[in-house]
C-alpha cells in the first residue's frame, strides 16, 4: 500500500511539470475555439512584434521570432489557458535602454546580448522555480506598478514621437528626449506626420468599433498599399525595407554571463516585471473562466517560453493583458491556441515577407502608441490621491524613477520602494486606546470614537499589527506616551486579538512595558492572544509576569475586575 501511495504522489509530481499537461482531457469541441484564436493572434501579434522589435533596436523579424517560439514554450508548461507570450512595450524599451551601452555600437554584439538577456531569463525563472519564489509578484504593489505603467507609457510615447514626425530623435531619458524633440520639431516631415495620424485614428476608431479583431493588421495592409501604389518610400517616407525570409535558425548563446558586465541586472529586472505583468494578466482570465492559476508553474511557462525564443535569436518575452485580451476574446479554450498562431506566424516568415518591406516606420510607431494606451491609468492615480496619500506618494516614486533613470532601474526603483514602504508601515502600527462603547461590554478605539466612555484608573490598548522586531521599539514609545499623560493607572490591559504574529522582539517589548509599570506599581495584563502568540510568551516567561494567558478571557472580564 505504501508503494502505491508513493507511486501515485510520484505521478501527481511528474504531471505538475509535465509538458502540455492540458492535452489530459482535451475535447474535440474546444478546437474551433482554439483554432479561431490562433489565427487571430498571429494576426495581432504581426504589426505589433515589428513595432515591438523595432522598439527594442532590434530588426523587425525578431519580434516575430518571439512570438513564434514564446507561445511554443509557454504552452508545453504554463498553467494559464488564455494568457499570451510575446514582446511587450515595457521590456522591448528595456532592452533598448540597457543593451547599447552594453554592445559599445557593436550591431551584431547588440544581437547577441538580447539574446543572451533571453536566455538568462530563462535560467533565473528555472531557479525561481526551483526555490519557489513566486511570492516575487508580491514585491510590487498594485500602487507602484500604476506609477510604473504611466511612466513607462510616458517614455515609450517619446520614444516613438520622432518616428511619428519624421525627425531624427535622441536622448537617454525621458526629458533629455523632450527636449530633443522639441529643438527638431522645425524638420517635421508632414507627409510621414500624417501617415502617422491617419494610422492612429484608423487604430483608435477600429479597435472600438471591431473590439478583439486583428485591427492593426488590417491598417498595416493598408499602409503598405498605399506605400507601394504611391512610392512612399522615392518620397522620403522611411520603411521596414527588407525583412529575411524564412524561419529563425536554432542555435544556443553565442556570449557567456561573463562576458557581458550587467547582464544578470537586465534579465532580473526582465525577469521581475514579466512575472508580475504576467500572473496579473493570468490571473484575470483565470478568474474569468473558473479555472485555478498555479503561480509556480508560471516560472516554468515564462522560462521555457524565453528559452524558446532564445534559441531563435529573440529577446525576453512576457505575458501581456492585452495580447492575451485578444487571446481570450478570439475564443481561446486552451493554450493549443499559442501553438496554431505559432503555426501561422511560421507560415507568414515563410511566404510574406515580402510584403512588409514598404510598410512606413510612423505606422509601426502608431501601432506602438495606440497600443500602450491601457497604460495611461490616471484615474486610479488620482483615486489614490483622494483616498490613499501613501500609495499615491508609492505611485509617484515609480512613476518618477521610470522617467528620470529608465524601464530597467526604474522597475527595480519600485521593488525596492514596495519594500521599503511596507516596513514603512509595519514600523508605525496604529495603536487603539480603548473606551467603553455606550451602553455595552465592548470596547473600541477613542480616537475613532470620542464618544466612547473613558477608563477610570486602567488603560487598555490594541496594536493593530503584528509585534516584531521592525516595530516594536515604536510600539513601547507610543504605548509609554500615552501613559505619561494619564494619572492614577492601576491596571494596563494590552489587547493582542489584532495581533497575529509576535516575534522575540516583540516579547521583549512586553517584558520592557511590565519592567517600567512595575516600578510604577501598576499591574499589566495580557488579553486576547492567538494560539501560538500564547505559546511564544509562555515560553519567554511572560505569563509568569503578567497573570494567566487564558483564550477564554475577555476584556470585559479585565476591565470589570472580574479576573483582576
Amino acid at each position: 500500500m505504501v508503494a502505491d501511495i508513493a507511486r501515485r504522489g510520484l505521478k501527481v509530481s511528474w504531471l505538475c511539470w509535465a509538458p502540455a499537461r492540458w492535452l489530459i482531457g482535451y475535447r474535440v469541441a474546444w478546437l474551433s475555439g482554439d483554432l479561431a484564436a490562433g489565427v487571430t493572434l498571429a494576426a495581432y501579434a504581426i504589426p505589433v512584434s515589428l513595432a515591438y522589435a523595432t522598439l527594442a533596436g532590434l530588426p523587425p523579424q525578431v519580434g516575430v521570432y518571439g512570438y513564434l517560439l514564446g507561445g511554443l514554450g509557454y504552452a508545453m508548461f504554463g498553467s494559464s489557458r488564455q494568457l499570451a507570450i510575446g514582446p511587450t512595450s515595457a521590456i522591448s524599451l528595456m532592452v533598448a535602454g540597457s543593451v547599447g551601452a552594453m554592445a559599445n555600437g557593436d550591431p551584431q554584439r547588440y544581437f547577441e546580448i538580447a539574446s543572451l538577456a533571453a536566455f538568462t531569463v530563462a535560467g533565473l525563472c528555472l531557479l525561481a522555480w526551483l526555490f519557489r519564489l513566486s511570492a516575487l509578484v508580491k514585491l510590487i504593489s498594485d500602487s507602484i506598478l500604476v506609477g510604473f505603467k504611466i511612466g513607462a507609457g510616458l517614455t515609450i510615447s517619446m520614444t516613438q514621437l520622432p518616428s511619428l514626425f519624421g525627425i531624427a530623435g535622441g536622448g537617454h531619458n525621458f526629458f533629455e528626449r523632450i527636449f530633443i524633440l522639441v529643438g527638431q520639431l522645425s524638420q517635421t516631415h508632414y507627409l510621414v506626420l500624417a501617415i502617422g495620424i491617419i494610422a492612429i485614428i484608423l487604430l483608435v476608431i477600429g479597435d472600438r468599433l471591431l473590439p478583439g479583431r486583428p485591427v492593426a493588421l488590417g491598417v498595416v495592409a493598408i499602409a503598405i498599399i498605399a506605400a507601394s501604389a504611391f512610392g512612399l518610400s522615392a518620397l522620403g517616407v522611411p520603411t521596414t525595407g527588407k525583412i529575411p525570409a524564412g524561419l529563425p535558425a536554432l542555435s544556443g548563446p553565442a556570449l557567456r554571463l561573463r562576458d557581458v558586465e550587467g547582464i544578470l541586472p537586465l534579465a532580473a529586472g526582465c525577469l521581475l516585471l514579466a512575472y508580475i505583468e504576467g500572473v496579473s494578466a493570468a490571473r484575470t482570465f483565470a478568474a474569468k473562466h473558473g479555472y485555478t492559476l498555479d503561480p509556480r508553474q508560471e516560472f516554468l511557462g515564462l522560462g521555457f517560453a524565453n528559452l524558446f525564443a532564445a534559441t531563435g535569436h529573440g529577446y525576453p518575452v512576457a505575458g501581456g493583458l492585452s495580447q492575451s485580451a485578444v487571446n481570450d476574446k478570439a475564443g481561446a479554450q486552451t493554450p493549443l491556441a499559442l501553438i496554431l498562431a505559432s503555426i501561422a506566424l511560421a507560415l507568414c516568415l515563410l511566404f510574406l515577407t515580402g510584403f512588409l518591406e514598404n510598410l512606413p516606420k510612423a505606422v509601426l510607431a502608431a501601432v506602438v502608441l495606440t497600443a500602450i494606451l491601457g497604460l495611461f491609468d490616471f484615474r486610479a492615480l488620482f483615486h489614490m490621491w483622494r483616498v490613499s496619500r501613501l500609495d499615491f506618494y508609492a505611485a509617484a516614486i515609480a512613476l518618477v524613477g521610470v522617467l528620470l533613470l529608465g524601464i530597467l532601474h526604474g522597475i527595480l526603483l519600485a521593488a525596492l520602494a514596495s519594500v521599503l514602504l511596507l516596513l514603512a508601515r509595519i514600523s508605525r502600527p496604529h495603536i487603539a486606546f480603548l473606551g467603553r462603547v455606550p451602553g455595552t461590554n465592548s470596547y473600541s478605539d477613542m480616537e475613532r470614537h470620542p464618544e466612547n466612555e473613558a477608563l477610570v484608573g486602567k488603560v487598555a490598548f490594541r496594536p493593530e499589527a503584528s509585534l516584531i522586531y521592525v516595530n516594536a521599539d515604536g510600539v513601547l514609545e507610543t504605548v509609554l506616551s500615552n501613559l505619561n499623560t494619564v494619572h492614577d493607572i492601576r491596571l494596563v490591559v494590552c489587547d493582542l486579538s489584532a495581533s497575529p504574529y509576535l516575534d522575540l522582539a516583540g516579547a521583549r517589548m512586553l517584558h520592557e512595558l511590565y519592567n517600567k509599570l512595575n516600578e510604577r506599581g501598576v499591574r499589566l495584563r495580557i488579553v486576547g492572544a492567538h494560539g501560538w502568540v500564547r505559546d511564544l510568551l509562555r515560553a519567554e516567561g511572560l505569563e509568569d509576569k503578567v497573570g494567566k494567558l487564558d483564550r477564554t478571557m475577555t476584556l470585559d472580564n479585565l476591565l470589570s475586575g472580574a479576573h483582576q
